[in-house]
């Protein structure tokens, strides 16, 4: 008989693989069935467990009819070696019983899987009213601590918050940190079911991710799109839930996660019936969400909302980099010296970055002065890494700034002075953030691990590559990291305008043949 072990390993999945623990509605939008068809669609197979078979239409809820744990429990153990999951999405929990059974079984696989995510959709009411979930505050106390993402609505999230603090007449990031309180690693408060009063007054819908980093340190993202009206949103909140489970199984960072799922059920939204064929509205109607595709189209991303992107909010953007009609950029060196400037000028680069970890301004000044000078020698797009007080004082072409110095640079002062700028991004939601900016270009990266900065989690790949390129309208791009003469083709062919280098020029055995063959294989 083989063991636990080899069975699982015999079953090595080709996809990520999703555990749905949640109900079943007959009527077909919510519940398992959304929780399937939104994670088919967008490439992880789905195991699930029916907590309970919910009696109910689009107008009324007439009874939940919780499964046995003993069931459940079976179905656990059939699975639990032979379809591993990456990430479990927890819908409706009927009774303590239930929540009991799963704080036993998550505590379990936590054990057996560390990188396991769980991701926790609170349902209580059903959409027409009615309560479908009947367990106690205590139960639900000891599992929130092994919840890694919790999505509630307003309504649910008021509920929660409630649990740990008296005031509930509070703000969605005040609500938000009293459900980290809670125990849970993540908070994602969805905005679709604000009242008017609480809804932007241009009618927008504003969703809010608070994070824990620490002890005693969060971060919050937050996504604006316009509100979208329609009758076909049945179950949007249980897809909402399992789309955002489904990206972390493909390993996205939460926030490009959270990034992606905005999208996808904008996308959903604007698919429906009722918009597609401009239909007159139903308002007796309530039809089931639309799960599409992976998104991709710029058009139903969401907007961040950020400090960075309201401080530059009525500029007019970044001088460009006054390409003409399909010229690219090719060849980007980054280069950490005036004796690499020196023998990078002369081969006929477009473009080209100095790039000095240092601090010490006196040791800055005069280096980033004569690297402008030299620059304008062989009308080279010189830019200044990080140093923009310097690169502003010496006239440079342009300066590039990482994500994690956005906040401290004056990007006003930069665009006054006529300055272009290229920004580093990791990920979707950075992208976006920087995107709003209207920068010069905007560099996407590691596309590949890199000998140069530790980039653990925020490794793009070719596929996430092409994903971004299609959100970039006509900004220039920069792929990034990792890249060397082996790669240079497969990355140069998604398109990108330009491809920079580090260790593929300054480690190489003879540093100006390695930049002349990338220059003719570039074009």
């Amino acid at each position: 008989m083989k063991s636990e072990a080899s069975v699982m390993n015999n079953h090595i999945s080709k996809k990520p693989i999703m555990w749905s623990i949640s109900g079943a509605d007959c009527s077909g939008g919510a519940g398992i069935a959304a929780d399937i068809k939104t994670g088919h669609n967008l490439g992880v197979e789905v195991c699930h467990f029916i907590t309970a078979n919910t009696v109910q239409n689009s107008s009324v809820f007439y009874s939940v009819n919780p499964t046995s744990v003993d069931i459940l429990a079976q179905q656990a153990q059939a699975l639990r070696f032979d379809k591993a999951p990456t990430v479990i999405k927890i819908g409706l929990i009927a009774n303590d019983e239930q929540i009991n059974w799963l704080i036993l079984l998550l505590t379990q696989l936590k054990s057996q899987l560390p990188n396991l995510l769980v991701v926790f959709d609170p349902v209580s009411k059903a959409s027409v009213g009615e309560s479908m979930s009947f367990f106690s505050t205590e139960a639900l106390s000891l599992l929130m601590p092994l919840i890694d993402v919790i999505t509630p609505n307003l309504n649910e999230a008021k509920a929660l918050s409630a649990l740990s603090a008296k005031n509930s007449n509070i703000k969605t990031k005040e609500m938000a940190e009293n459900i980290l309180h809670l125990g849970c690693n993540a908070v994602i408060i969805k905005g679709g079911h604000a009242s008017p009063a609480n809804t932007s007054q241009d009618g927008h819908c504003t969703d809010l991710c608070l994070q824990k980093l620490g002890a005693s340190s969060t971060q919050l993202f937050t996504l604006q799109s316009p509100k979208i009206n329609t009758n076909y949103s049945h179950g949007g909140g249980c897809s909402f839930a399992s789309a955002l489970a489904s990206f972390l199984a493909h390993g996205y960072l939460l926030r490009d996660a959270f990034t992606l799922t905005k999208a996808f059920i904008n996308q959903g939204l604007l698919l429906a019936p009722d918009r597609a064929d401009h239909q007159t509205k139903n308002n007796d109607y309530y039809g089931a969400f639309q799960q599409g595709k992976w998104p991709t189209k710029a058009s139903v991303f969401p907007q961040v909302i950020s400090p960075v992107y309201q401080q530059i909010e009525s500029s007019q953007g970044f001088k460009s980099l006054e390409l003409s009609a399909d010229e690219k950029l090719g060849l980007y060196p980054v280069v950490d010296s005036l004796s690499w400037l020196a023998l990078l000028l002369p081969q006929n680069l477009k473009i080209i970055q100095l790039r000095i970890k240092s601090d010490d301004i006196n040791y800055l000044e005069p280096l980033i002065a004569k690297a402008v000078a030299m620059a304008r020698l062989y009308n080279c797009r010189l830019f200044i890494n990080d140093h923009w007080k310097l690169a502003i004082k010496y006239g440079a072409y342009g300066v590039h700034i990482g994500q994690e110095d956005l906040q401290d640079a004056d990007l006003y002062a930069i665009a006054n002075a006529g300055l272009r700028l290229g920004i580093s991004t990791h990920g979707c939601y950075e992208f976006l953030l920087a995107k709003q900016l209207r920068p010069s270009y905007l560099a996407i990266g590691a596309i590949f691990p890199t000998k140069t900065k530790n980039m653990t989690g925020q490794i793009q790949g070719l596929k996430n590559l092409t994903q971004i390129l299609s959100l970039a309208d006509t900004i220039p791009i920069v792929a990034i990291g990792g890249i060397n003469q082996q790669r240079l083709t497969q990355v140069w062919s998604t398109g990108v305008s330009a491809i920079a280098v580090v260790t593929a020029i300054t480690q190489a055995q003879q540093p100006l043949s390695a930049t002349k063959a990338m220059q003719v294989m570039l074009g």
